[in-house]
């Protein structure tokens, strides 16, 4: 039986931390005093496949009074071993900090060292200041960066810091999983009373420790008047000092810790590993200054969708298309036709705006600069064909979504922050929707990239109450079709023609393969994947045609044995329909999420040599998934002085359970053993 992923809100209705936590277990780690042991070989003998191990992970986020408002602070401790020289990256820690406005979480106390083994004595390089830089990633995100000097194979590197926040919404989120093992890893968390977190814990590893307990703790506030303004929680400026109150607050303390957890792997066909590593996040629902009532500070989904309309770089925006005035009205009069007048829109779009690889929801700066300057990230491009489609008379309205590398987005904690794109959505006659992004040069109308395909999207409508969630579903597959007609000589050579079809996300996968390329370097790449093939003449179709499958003919020939043989044996199949099964594994944890369903077919017909006959055929075969999840077909005829075989393999799900993941991995593994049966020619005697 498979472990589901857990992932959801923990039932706890938690109101708690404080400045003086009092958790009565001893710290897991000292810094600088790394353990004897960790220097030792044998040790490590069990982590010969891993870069570095992570010898103990221990963070810590409390409350305190500072500046008449609550303050999180956060301490971390990171020790980590280093085993190969790919692991010298694990030498390189960013810490991000958010920022709004004129305030800024603050890195406090930053230390490090590197210890090394020299000759039977320990030696230490000290993390000097100067090797600490900052990154902006976005407009609310820094980073700093550093890191460990004189990294060898078996040093151990340590740090430590604090992290000093006025955002109490941005609490402190824990990773115990990473992609190198974990020795240990603990948090602990001292919450007070006033504060109500929702604890969203997810993956598939057992908790080693799993503690809490309550205490009480002294706290200094100042009041003005109760509960005014906008405080820390929301980026404000806090409250205005009155009077003050020295209270005694409920404390809850929490302590969590995983032991020897795994690496996590990423595997063939997933999502971000973000959606499976296992880690806890948390989430301010509310808070509850003495003698107050309750207050609900979570976002709503009705609260995202006005703020949003709101926004400057986001529904301002879906007002300013009039720019383009003339030619919408050009595509007006020439489409009377409501689905072609969004294609036409769709290709203005896409032909005037290149998209620059950046995924976002909120436009740069306005959609006239986009225009003019003929780039801009995912929002410029989609926002202004949202706003086009509207003044060409059509219902268009943005869809929020998060791609697949972004991570998947909880239905239950409105969070705008887990999403990082947005498409339009069309409502047409007879409640015909279509999904519509004007991003892909190389995708038709209407197909959603294969980025988007993540699930769910977050319609957001004029209307807040309108608003609802919406189906990511793709109305394409990747389709692949080969006809290929050989002869065969009494050498074993064959020679002939293959005509392929790439339709769908397949034929968007190979046009950007031809593009990047050209012709010459795609059809060497083309034969360098395969021994013994010689390619000749060879044309393309239908490249420009998007609503077409890219379709290539080409000479194909292998070169044979020196002397006639009685008996040849073939099996050319593997050549074209792949011989290597993805999913090596005996089992797995989480889905596999293909985006879209896939469909392969190769017809191969192979005229034999004048006197040969066929001696031995494979047996046909047909093979199932379990609730119509996919066929496999295999079949193997004689006609006359030609045998013909057929392969076709047809998933019809883009996402496969981690239930139904035994069964996908035997579908092919007995589709590739059939394809890997010889056929047995001979010579009459």
């Amino acid at each position: 039986m498979q472990l589901r992923v857990l992932r959801g809100v923990l039932a706890l209705a938690v109101l708690s931390g404080t400045g003086l936590t009092a958790y009565g277990q001893a710290d897991p780690i000292k810094f600088g005093k790394p353990d004897p042991q960790d220097f030792e070989a044998k040790n490590f003998v069990a982590d010969s496949a891993a870069e570095a191990v992570i010898l103990c992970d221990f963070g810590r986020s409390r409350f305190e009074m500072m500046e008449n408002d609550f303050k999180v602070v956060y301490d971390r401790v990171l020790r980590i071993k280093i085993l190969k020289k790919s692991g010298y990256d694990w030498a390189t820690l960013k810490v991000p900090l958010y920022k709004k406005d004129k305030q800024e979480e603050k890195l406090v106390n930053l230390r490090g060292y590197t210890y090394n083994m020299v000759n039977g004595q320990l030696t230490k390089d000290k993390l000097e200041s100067s090797a600490v830089f900052s990154e902006q990633r976005s407009t609310n995100t820094s980073v700093r960066k550093f890191t460990l000097p004189n990294v060898r194979v078996g040093s151990v590197i340590e740090v430590a810091y604090t992290v000093n926040s006025d955002f109490l919404f941005n609490f402190q989120d824990w990773q115990f999983q990473h992609s190198i093992p974990v020795r240990w890893s603990e948090y602990r968390a001292g919450i007070p009373e006033y504060f109500d977190y929702k604890m969203l814990m997810q993956g598939y590893e057992a908790l080693t420790v799993q503690e809490r307990t309550e205490n009480t703790g002294q706290f200094t506030i100042r009041f003005a008047g109760g509960f005014t303004g906008e405080s820390s929680w929301s980026g404000g400026s806090g409250r205005q000092a009155a009077s003050s109150e020295t209270v005694t607050a409920r404390v809850t303390n929490y302590r969590w810790a995983m032991q020897n957890v795994p690496a996590f792997n990423d595997e063939p066909f997933m999502t971000t590993s973000d959606d499976y590593v296992s880690r806890i996040d948390f989430e301010l629902a509310g808070v509850q200054w003495p003698n107050e009532a309750y207050r609900s500070v979570a976002a709503t989904w009705e609260k995202i969708n006005t703020s949003l309309l709101d926004d400057e770089t986001f529904g301002a925006q879906l007002k300013r298309g009039g720019f383009l005035k003339e030619k919408v009205a050009a595509i007006m009069a020439q489409h009377t036709d409501l689905g072609a007048r969004v294609a036409a829109v769709h290709q203005l779009v896409r032909q005037s705006i290149k998209h620059n690889g950046q995924n976002r929801f909120y436009a740069t700066s306005t959609l006239r600069h986009a225009y003019d300057q003929h780039t801009g990230n995912a929002a410029d491009v989609n926002l202004l064909l949202i706003a086009l489609l509207r003044d060409a008379g059509l219902e268009a309205n943005p869809v929020l979504l998060s791609t697949r590398d972004n991570g998947a987005v909880n239905q239950n904690l409105p969070l705008l922050s887990k999403f990082n794109y947005v498409v339009a959505h069309v409502m047409l006659p007879d409640k015909q929707e279509m999904l519509v992004d004007a991003t892909e040069e190389l995708l038709p109308c209407g197909t959603l990239p294969t980025r988007c395909l993540s699930g769910q999207g977050r319609l957001i409508m004029p209307k807040a109450e309108d608003s609802r969630w919406i189906d990511l579903q793709p109305n394409q597959r990747y389709v692949e079709y080969r006809k290929v007609d050989l002869k065969l000589d009494e050498h074993g050579a064959l020679t002939g023609n293959v005509h392929q079809e790439h339709g769908g996300y397949e034929a968007q996968h190979q046009r950007e393969r031809l593009r990047t390329q050209g012709e010459k370097k795609y059809m060497e790449e083309l034969a360098k994947g395969h021994d013994n093939w010689s390619l000749g003449k060879y044309a393309f179709h239908q490249q420009d045609d998007l609503q077409k499958p890219l379709s290539l003919d080409y000479e194909f020939a292998t070169t044979g044995n020196d002397a006639a043989a009685t008996t040849l044996y073939l099996n050319p199949i593997r050549e074209f329909a792949g011989s290597k099964n993805p999913f090596i594994h005996e089992d797995r944890r989480f889905p596999v999420n293909f985006g879209a369903g896939m469909e392969e077919t190769t017809m191969l017909t192979i005229t034999l040599p004048a006197g040969y006959v066929t001696e031995e055929l494979p047996k046909q075969a047909i093979v199932e998934l379990p609730d119509n999840g996919g066929r496999f077909m295999y079949s193997v005829t004689n006609l006359n002085g030609a045998v013909q075989v057929i392969s076709r393999m047809n998933l019809r799900k883009p996402v496969y359970s981690a239930e139904e993941y035994a069964s996908l991995r035997e579908f092919y593994t007995r589709m590739l053993a059939k394809h890997g049966e010889q056929i047995v020619v001979k010579k009459k005697s």
